[in-house]
C-alpha cells in the first residue's frame, strides 16, 4: 500500500495554510500560462526523441538553496544516436511542487520527457547552446541562475529538470531529445515544526583476523589478507567513513571486532600468503586511523554492536536449536563494551541490536534481546504501518516485554544503495534524500523523531554521497540533529503499529543469505573440542581468547552472500585447532619383546606446545590380561605433566602370565574421563624363559650329573678297597684319596644356587629386572622423536 504519510492528515495552522495557498496561486500563474502556450513551444511529438541524448546532472549547488543564493547546475550531454544533433540547447525546467514522498519517488521512475509534468523552461540567458553534438561525443554544460529567477512558490520540494532540445537530419524541428530530473528542496526559513533526525554512521567490516597466533609471548596475530590495510589507508572505504563522519553530527555504530583488528595491526602481525605467512607492514596506518577515530568519537554517541556483528536472523532461524549458539552471542555482547572502552576511551551503549536491513520477526526479536539488548533497530518496510496513519510516526515503538523497536525510515535509509560511482547518480541520490526528508517534515505540524539507518558497509562512493546529504540536511531549516538513544526514548505515537510481523513475512531474499544450521553445528563442534583441549593447558587464555573471538567472527553478518568464504573461514578455524591439539600426543611404539615374568614398559608423551600441559591421565591397557597384566589388573593409569616443548616418559610395570603376543593400548584422558587424542597400539611379545636362562639351568643340571657320577666312582673305589683288605678293618689315613674333601660332598658338588645364578621358575628376580628398560627398547625401538625426561 502507499505510504500513509503521503496524505495530509493533520492541518497546518490557518496562517500557514493561507500563505501556502497564496504562494501556490502565484507560482501556478506562470505555470498555467506556460501550459497554455505549450503546444506552440513544444509540439505534441516533442517527446518522441527524448532518449536520443543522455543528460547527466553531475553537480547541483547549493543542494538546499535559500533566498539570495545562485543555483548552479553542471553536467554532460551525450549524443547516443547515430545522427548529429544541430542547434542544440540546454535548458533548466522547474516542475510542479511535489506534495508527497510518493510524488518524489515518481519523478525518479519517469524516463521520457512529458509535457506539463516536466515543467516550464527558465529560459532567458540561463541556457547553454551547442552548434552540434556529434554521435558518441559528450559535451559539458554549466548553468547558474539566481534562485529568485526560478519562481519557486511556497516551501516544499520542486522538480528541477535539465533538458536538451535540438534537431537531427531525420527530424528537422526543435524537440526535446533528452532530459534528466532531480529535486530542489526549498525551505528558505526555519520551519514552524522541525523533525528530529538521528543518523547512524556504521564502522563495520568483514572478518580479517584468523584464530591463529604466534608461539611467542606476544602471540603475534595472523590476518587472512591485507584488505583491512587497504580499507583504512588514504582513500580506502573505512578511511573515508572516518574522515567524512568526524565532521557530522551522527551516532557512531561500531563493530568492536574492527577496532580489535586495527589495534592488532599497530604491533607485529603476519598475513597469510599461500601456504605461509609474511610480516605485516601497515603499523603506521593502523595507529593513525585508530588515533583519528578516538578524536572523532569524543563527546559523540557510540553504539557498540556485539563483537563481530553476529547475524541475529541466522541465529534465530537456524542456530537456536544448536547447543551453545546463543552463548556465543552473549560472549560477543559482553566483550563489546570492554573492547570499545579500552581502544576508544569512551563508554559505548550496548543496548541496541541491529538485525540485517532492519528486518524483524518474533524469533529475531527474541534472539536480539537474549543477550541483554532492550532496543531493536528495525526498518519501516519490515514493521509497516497498518493503522492508516496519514504521516510517518516517530521511530520508537513499544513491542512488548520491555523491548522498544526503533524503526528507521526505509526511504531515507536506502537512499544510498546501488552504484553511486558516477557523479550523476551520486547527485541524484543526495537530492532525493533531501527531498524525501523535507516532504516528510511537511506531512504534519507535529514534531517527530526519525532514524536513518543506512547499509552496514557503504562503498567509498556511497559514503561520500551519504556525507554530502547529511551535511546538507544538518544545514537545512527543517530538521534538528538527535542521537539514537534520544530517538529511542521519544514518546511513541499512540496509533503507530507495534505488532512485529510473522516469520512468514521475513523477506525470502534475506533468508537465502543466512548461515545454515550445519554452519552452527560446525561451530558447536569446534567449541566442544576447544573445551576438551583447554582443560589440560596451564595458560588457557592463550587459546580460549583467540578461538572465542574467531567463533564470534564465524557468526558474522558479513558472511551474507559469501557462503564459500564463510565455509573456508570455519574450516580454517577447525583445522588450526586440530593442529594445536595434535601437538600433545603419544609417541608411536614398535613391537616390544618382553623377557622374563616381569618388566617395565615406557610410554612417551610429547608436548610441542609453548606452554605446559597438566591434568592429563595416561592409561595403559592390556587387551589380553590372561597373557600380560599391567600393574595388578588389565590396565594402569598415571598422572601426566609435561612442560612446553618437552616430552615425558611414563613407565608401567607389567607381569607375564603366559608366553605369546599381547596387544597393549596407550590412551591419554583428561581428568574428567574424556579421551584425548588418538590411542597408540603396539604388540608385546612375551617369552617367559630366554636362551640364557635355559643355558644356566642346563649347566646346573650337568654339574649335578657330574657330581653324582664322581660320588658314585668314589664310593665304588672305597668298596673295592674294603673287599681287598678283607675283614681286618684296619687302614691308614695315607691310603685315603688325597683329592677328596673332608666332607663327602666336595667343592664340585655345589648346588646351582650357590654358583651365583638362580634358575628357579618361580623366582621373581628375572634377568630383565636388572635392566628393565633395556630389554624392551633394544629389541624394538620406539618411534622417531621419542624423548625421555629423566
Amino acid at each position: 500500500m502507499a505510504e500513509a504519510a503521503d496524505f495530509q492528515g493533520m492541518s497546518p495552522s490557518p496562517a500557514r495554510r493561507w500563505l501556502r495557498r497564496t504562494g501556490a496561486l502565484l507560482a501556478g500563474a506562470p505555470l498555467l500560462a506556460g501550459l497554455l502556450q505549450l503546444p506552440a513551444a513544444e509540439p505534441a511529438n516533442a517527446a518522441s526523441g527524448s532518449s536520443t541524448v543522455s543528460v547527466d546532472i553531475n553537480t547541483l549547488t547549493p543542494s538546499v538553496p535559500t533566498d539570495g543564493d545562485t543555483v548552479t547546475v553542471s553536467g554532460t550531454v551525450t549524443n547516443d544516436g547515430k545522427q548529429t544533433v544541430t542547434d542544440a540547447q540546454v535548458d533548466l525546467r522547474v516542475g510542479p511542487e511535489l506534495s508527497t514522498r510518493s510524488d518524489v519517488d515518481g519523478v525518479a521512475q519517469r524516463t521520457d520527457f512529458q509535457p506539463g509534468l516536466d515543467g516550464t523552461i527558465v529560459g532567458g540567458k540561463y541556457i547553454e547552446k551547442f552548434s552540434k553534438l556529434a554521435p558518441g561525443v559528450a559535451q559539458t554544460f554549466s548553468i547558474s541562475v539566481p534562485v529568485d529567477e526560478l519562481d519557486l512558490g511556497s516551501d516544499g520540494v520542486y522538480q528541477l529538470g535539465v533538458s536538451l532540445t535540438g534537431e537531427t537530419s531525420a527530424q528537422q524541428w526543435q524537440q526535446v531529445l533528452g532530459i534528466q530530473r532531480t529535486y530542489l528542496p526549498w525551505q528558505p526559513e526555519d520551519a514552524d515544526t522541525t523533525t528530529k533526525t538521528a543518523v547512524l554512521w556504521p564502522l563495520i567490516s568483514t572478518a580479517h583476523m584468523t584464530a591463529e597466533t604466534g608461539s611467542n609471548e606476544e602471540q603475534t596475530p595472523v590476518f587472512l589478507n591485507d584488505d583491512l590495510a587497504k580499507e583504512i589507508s588514504a582513500g580506502g572505504r573505512l578511511e573515508q567513513m572516518l574522515s567524512l563522519g568526524k565532521s557530522l553530527d551522527v551516532t557512531w555504530v561500531i563493530d568492536p571486532d574492527l577496532l580489535a583488528s586495527v589495534d592488532a595491526m599497530t604491533g607485529t602481525y603476519r598475513v597469510e600468503s599461500g601456504n605461509t605467512t609474511v610480516a605485516g607492514t601497515h603499523q603506521a596506518v593502523a595507529k593513525q586511523w585508530l588515533a583519528e577515530l578516538q578524536d572523532a568519537v569524543t563527546d559523540k554517541e557510540v553504539v557498540a554492536l556485539p563483537f563481530a556483528d553476529p547475524d541475529l536472523a541466522s541465529l534465530a532461524h537456524n542456530g537456536t536449536t544448536v547447543t551453545g549458539s546463543l552463548s556465543h552471542l552473549k560472549e560477543a555482547t559482553d566483550v563489546a563494551a570492554t573492547t570499545v572502552q579500552t581502544l576508544l576511551h569512551v563508554t559505548p551503549d550496548t543496548d541496541f541490536a541491529w538485525p540485517v536491513n532492519g528486518a524483524v520477526d518474533p524469533s529475531i526479536v527474541k534472539v536480539a534481546t537474549s543477550a541483554g539488548a532492550d532496543k531493536v533497530i528495525a526498518r519501516s518496510d519490515s514493521l509497516e504501518e497498518t493503522a492508516g496513519l496519514p504521516y510517518t510516526p516517530s521511530a520508537a515503538r513499544p513491542i512488548g516485554g520491555g523491548t522498544t523497536a526503533v524503526v528507521a525510515d526505509a526511504r531515507l535509509s536506502t537512499a544510498f544503495q546501488g552504484d553511486l560511482t558516477s557523479a550523476s547518480a551520486s547527485t541524484l541520490a543526495v537530492q532525493k534524500f533531501l527531498a524525501s526528508s523535507l516532504a516528510l517534515n511537511q506531512q504534519v505540524d507535529k514534531q517527530r523523531s526519525i532514524v536513518v539507518a543506512p547499509q552496514r558497509t557503504p562503498t567509498t562512493s556511497q559514503a561520500q554521497a551519504m556525507a554530502a546529504a547529511v551535511a546538507a540536511l544538518q544545514g537545512g531549516n527543517w530538521t534538528q540533529t538527535q542521537d539514537l538513544t534520544s530517538a529511542a526514548a521519544s514518546k511513541p505515537d499512540a496509533s503507530a503499529t507495534t505488532k512485529v510481523p510473522s516469520a512468514s513475512a521475513y523477506p525470502a531474499k534475506l533468508r537465502k543469505q543466512e548461515l545454515s544450521k550445519p554452519a552452527f553445528e560446525q561451530i558447536a563442534a569446534v567449541q566442544d573440542k576447544l573445551d576438551r583441549f583447554k582443560v589440560i593447558l596451564t595458560d588457557q587464555s592463550r587459546v580460549v581468547t583467540p578461538f572465542g573471538r574467531a567463533m564470534n567472527r564465524e557468526m558474522s553478518t558479513s558472511w551474507r552472500g559469501r557462503a564459500a568464504e564463510a565455509q573456508s573461514y570455519r574450516d580454517g578455524v577447525r583445522n588450526y585447532l586440530d593442529r594445536l591439539t595434535n601437538q600433545v600426543k603419544l609417541i608411536d611404539k614398535s613391537e616390544v619383546k618382553l623377557s622374563g615374568r616381569s618388566a617395565t614398559i615406557p610410554v612417551t608423551v610429547q608436548n610441542n606446545l609453548v606452554q605446559g600441559v597438566d591434568h592429563l591421565v595416561l592409561r595403559l591397557t592390556s587387551t589380553s590380561p590372561t597373557r600380560l597384566k599391567i600393574g595388578d589388573d588389565d590396565y594402569e593409569e598415571q598422572q601426566v605433566t609435561v612442560n612446553g616443548g618437552h616430552s615425558q616418559t611414563v613407565k608401567f610395570t607389567t607381569s607375564a602370565q603366559a608366553n605369546g603376543q599381547a596387544e597393549v593400548v596407550a590412551q591419554l584422558f583428561t581428568e574428567d574421563g574424556q579421551a584425548y587424542g588418538d590411542p597408540v597400539r603396539f604388540k608385546v611379545r612375551v617369552t617367559e624363559f630366554t636362551a640364557t636362562v635355559m643355558l644356566v639351568i642346563g649347566g646346573g643340571f650337568l654339574l649335578l650329573v657330574l657330581a653324582g657320577f664322581r660320588m658314585y666312582k668314589q664310593r665304588k673305589r672305597a668298596a673295592e678297597r674294603e673287599a681287598d683288605e678283607g675283614g681286618s678293618g684296619d687302614h691308614d689315613a695315607a691310603d685315603e684319596p688325597t683329592d677328596g674333601p673332608e666332607n663327602p660332598e666336595g667343592p664340585d658338588d655345589r648346588l646351582p644356587e650357590e654358583s651365583g645364578t638362580r634358575a628357579g621358575a618361580d623366582d621373581p628376580q628375572q634377568p630383565s629386572d636388572l635392566t628393565p628398560d633395556t630389554a624392551a627398547e633394544s629389541t624394538g625401538p620406539s618411534g622417531t622423536g621419542e624423548r625421555v625426561d629423566r
